[in-house]
């Protein structure tokens, strides 16, 4: 059975919560169904640049809120992109 092979994972659409860090994406993996992946968290050091990733872990508030404004979005395009010919 062969392994994960990093060339056919294919993000499709992303968002980024500036206030949290916090990234949700559709993602398709070797041409297969596109899916939603909550994370990982990027945060910033105190120089500004990005710390390696995180995983997303407990929501915050203020993640659920950005997810509850964005998610109409979201739904939208994963629909789209899973049935590209509707």
């Amino acid at each position: 059975m062969p392994g994960y092979d990093p060339e056919k994972d294919e993000v499709l659409k992303k968002w980024l919560c500036e206030e949290t860090g916090l990234s949700v994406s559709i993602n398709q993996y070797a041409g297969g169904e596109p899916k939603l992946q909550i994370g990982p968290r990027i945060l910033k050091k105190k120089d500004g640049t990005d710390r390696a990733p995180a995983k997303a872990g407990r929501l915050t508030i203020e993640d659920v809120l950005w997810l509850y404004d964005i998610i109409d979005e979201v739904k939208e395009d994963l629909q789209e992109l899973s049935n590209p010919l509707e």
